[in-house]
C-alpha cells in the first residue's frame, strides 16, 4: 500500500493476496514480486502513490517486482473533483490503474451485501476468485 488506511486490508479479505504495509516486498525473502499498489483517491492518497511509483520508477524498490496495477479506493461516496480526476490521469501515464468504488459497508467494518463488479477484474488481474465470505 501506498499509505496507512488505503483499503489493503478490505480487498485481501475479498481477493487474498499479502498486505507488507507500507513498504515494497523483498521477493529476495520469498515475498511475493507480484504487487499491487493501493491508495485512496483523497488528495494525499495519490500524492503518496504518485511518490511510491517514483520509487519504482527510479529504482528504490527491490528489483525483480512486477507492478500489475495502481488500484485506487474511493476514499467517499460521489464523483471525484476535477483536480484529483487530473491527478488520476497522470499516473494512468506512469502505471494501469483500477479503481474500487465507494462500498459503504466498508466504512463500518461490515461485509457488503454485494460487491462492485471492479472487484471481478481486479480479481482476474491479480489471478484470484473472489472470497465467497464477502457477500458475493
Amino acid at each position: 500500500m501506498a499509505h496507512g488506511g488505503a483499503g489493503v486490508t478490505s480487498l485481501v479479505e475479498v481477493l487474498g493476496g499479502t498486505d507488507v504495509g507500507v513498504r515494497w516486498p523483498d521477493p529476495a525473502r520469498g515475498e511475493p514480486r507480484r504487487v499491487v499498489l493501493v491508495g485512496r483517491t483523497s488528495a494525499r492518497g495519490l500524492r503518496s502513490v504518485s511518490q511510491a511509483l517514483g520509487a519504482l520508477h527510479d529504482g528504490r524498490a527491490p528489483q525483480g517486482l512486477d507492478l500489475l496495477a495502481v488500484v485506487l479506493v474511493a476514499d467517499a461516496p460521489g464523483r471525484l473533483p476535477l483536480a484529483l480526476l487530473r491527478r488520476i490521469r497522470v499516473l494512468r501515464s506512469a502505471a494501469p490503474v483500477r479503481r474500487v468504488p465507494w462500498i459503504p459497508a466498508w466504512r463500518t467494518g461490515t461485509t457488503p451485501k454485494t460487491l462492485p463488479r471492479q472487484l471481478d477484474r481486479l480479481a482476474e488481474l491479480v489471478g484470484t476468485e473472489r472470497h465467497t465470505g464477502a457477500g458475493s
